[in-house]
């Protein structure tokens, strides 16, 4: 190529692999790259070294030859089921690694999982990965956002999966229920609190034999927070969500990075070039997609209810502003806070015309779209017009469901692989702890975290640097003692 132009690249490069960029290493001859291309990639979180150095040619796993032409790249949408879970397996040495531990750790043989995931290569592999070790493993996905190859390959491999994409709402509910009496569940892995809640609220007597809940979302610590503190969480719930390797790298760089490269595919990859684009959240979501977007030259502002962070959002460069006055300049708006009703049907007729409209990461209806008189969600749906009483015609994208899952593959393989060592030593510890685990949300402890830390470091060739074994430290010692010493 003539030159490497890095937005559009890394669009189709991430459609193609489900790869991520973030935390890679770029291996390009040093003259393809202008000075801005070389910054939108070390935005992304790349390290750029030259094809020809000595370094490049010892390759860690992680490495992205950019000087590939993308029409070598092969496309792993047109995989199999079973092709598309092996190539996710094969990049996922954090979570494989892990496993084998963990069944030294815990007995899984008495284990009955029920997951409620969006169900895709990456989460097969999960799933597998429990089945392989003695439990009993069964899914529950709705309609709107899974991989029916997958689906196939994971019943052909024995585990439960309860899904028909011609369900209704009714039947949803129903097939959940059924799915719940079916496996009869002493851990559940949840995504939202979405299935805990129902097995709490309607099949009580199953949750007297739970032996606790794995969560993984935001939202659905927020939803078991607010159980909590009603005094109606009476089973213990690990809140992998508030782990550092998922919300810093999962939120962060995950979620961040595939629903742009997934937004550029659906509107075109130059789609944020000098485009005005307005984040609601600055969290890990909000913040990495703003970072990003910036990077391929997005004007962007960021509306945030706490002034902390919107405060932080302006020392990191951004302008903040009221949601009232951001959104009628906005070309692009983005919802990125996982709270329902974020965006009123107040703020969309205010909205201008043929903007985008768009959730990344995501909660039903964190759009007010049930306030629109005759709206009507159409399952599968990347981008329509939708004319907003009162107001003009804007464009939503993925029916106002999280683009990066509904539109996109989700977040790339190596985040998920960190997100699901986490999620396994999630079951691990509720496993290893059964019946000494208080009620109520708990956190994994500092050393399983630095433990999946040192594999996913291992792996790619690195590795932390080690501590002073004695430095001599004593409370007593201050500044003083120390210059008297001398």
């Amino acid at each position: 190529m003539n030159r490497f132009q890095f937005g559009t690249w890394a669009a189709a490069y991430s459609q193609r692999t489900n790869r991520s960029l973030a935390g890679s290493r770029l291996v390009i001859d040093k003259r393809l790259l202008s000075p801005l291309d070389r910054l939108q990639a070390q935005l992304w979180g790349m390290t750029i070294e030259d094809a020809g150095s000595k370094a490049s040619q010892d390759k860690p796993l992680l490495d992205v030859d950019a000087t590939c032409p993308l029409c070598d790249v092969p496309d792993g949408r047109q995989l199999s089921g079973v092709e598309a879970m092996d190539f996710a397996q094969q990049h996922m040495p954090v979570l494989e690694a892990y496993m084998q531990e963990a069944i030294h750790q815990a007995d899984f043989h008495d284990a009955r999982i029920a997951a409620c995931l969006i169900l895709e290569p990456k989460t097969a592999v999960l799933l597998r990965k429990l089945k392989a070790a003695g439990a009993t493993v069964g899914a529950y996905c709705g309609s709107e956002a899974n991989d029916e190859r997958v689906v196939r390959q994971l019943r052909e491999e024995g585990i439960t999966v309860v899904y028909d994409p011609s369900w209704s709402a009714v039947d949803s509910h129903q097939a959940a229920l059924d799915m719940l009496d079916r496996i009869q569940p002493n851990i559940i892995i949840d995504d939202g609190a979405s299935f805990a809640r129902l097995a709490a609220m309607e099949r009580p007597e199953l949750m007297k034999h739970i032996i606790g809940v794995a969560e993984e979302t935001t939202s659905g610590i927020r939803a078991f927070e607010a159980m909590q503190e009603a005094g109606a969480l009476s089973f213990p719930v690990v809140a992998v969500n508030d782990s550092p390797l998922k919300t810093g790298f999962d939120n962060a760089h995950g979620t961040g990075e595939t629903c742009i490269t997934t937004l550029q595919r659906i509107l075109g990859e130059d789609v944020f070039t000098g485009a005005s684009v307005t984040v609601l959240g600055y969290g890990p979501v909000g913040s990495g997609f703003a970072h990003r977007v910036r990077a391929l030259g997005a004007d962007v502002t960021v509306c945030d209810t706490d002034p902390i962070v919107a405060l932080q959002a302006v020392f990191d460069g951004f302008r903040a502003l009221d949601i009232t006055q951001a959104i009628q300049e906005a070309d692009i708006v983005i919802s990125a806070t996982g709270v329902r009703h974020t965006v009123t049907l107040q703020d969309m007729q205010s909205m201008k015309d043929h903007a985008v409209l768009a959730v990344i990461g995501g909660i039903a209806n964190e759009i007010a779209l049930d306030t629109i008189p005759g709206f009507h969600a159409q399952p599968k749906t990347e981008l329509r017009s939708l004319a907003i009483p009162g107001g003009n015609t804007i464009r939503l994208v993925s029916e106002g469901d999280g683009v990066n899952y509904t539109a996109g593959g989700g977040n790339p393989i190596e985040i998920m692989d960190l997100s699901f060592a986490v999620q396994a030593a999630a079951v691990t510890y509720l496993l290893s702890s059964k019946g000494h685990l208080p009620n109520g949300l708990q956190r994994l402890d500092h050393e399983t975290n630095r433990n999946i830390a040192e594999i996913a470091l291992k792996v790619r060739g690195y590795s932390a640097s080690h501590a002073v074994t004695d430095n001599g430290y004593d409370w007593k010692l201050t500044r003083f003692a120390e210059n008297e010493r001398r």
